[in-house]
């Protein structure tokens, strides 16, 4: 069985803070702080929170074809109303709202990022440009001016399944 890698969670520490105690501040003024923060990867924001399982133990994401099977007892954070999670080898942002799931595409359709996201105040952030989604995909703020597509969810007890 393959170990799907995947994102979840809450951002802890900012790019600018990560840099800043990397001592790249002269760097950073003659680049701009632009040039740091827009492409960043959340791996890079908090590095004491790994994105991967250790060899022999599972995540619960299991991704076949067009299907996403996710086991809530093992994604606790997802469990949880508001916890949300990326999924990168299915390119699909998973989102709790007080008990619905709701499921979409990671891809922006400002600039196909894919693994640049936060979630604050129900709101999906593509971190490379800016453009702010709600819970259901719909362009709350651009640059993006297009949705991103939804997908089915189903809960069967502690498992999720998600039909792209």
């Amino acid at each position: 069985m393959e170990l799907i890698k995947s994102k979840t969670g809450t951002l802890s520490q900012s790019r600018r803070d990560f840099i800043e105690r990397a001592g790249i501040t002269a760097v950073m003024s003659a680049f701009g702080i632009g040039f740091f923060t827009s492409c960043s990867d959340s791996e890079d924001e908090n590095p004491n929170n790994p994105t991967t399982t250790p060899p022999g133990s599972t995540n619960g994401i299991t991704v076949s074809g067009s299907t996403i099977t996710i086991n809530l007892t093992a994604q606790t954070g997802l469990a949880a109303a508001g916890g949300w999670l990326l999924v990168l080898s299915a390119q699909t942002l998973v989102v709790n709202v007080g008990g619905a799931y709701m499921a979409m595409t990671s891809v922006c359709t400002h600039s196909a990022c894919d693994r640049n996201w936060t979630f604050t105040n129900s709101r999906f952030t593509c971190t490379c440009h800016g453009s702010q989604f709600d819970t259901s995909g719909n362009v709350l703020q651009g640059p993006a001016t297009q949705p991103l597509q939804s997908y089915g969810t189903a809960l069967n007890g502690t498992t999720l399944t998600i039909t792209k």
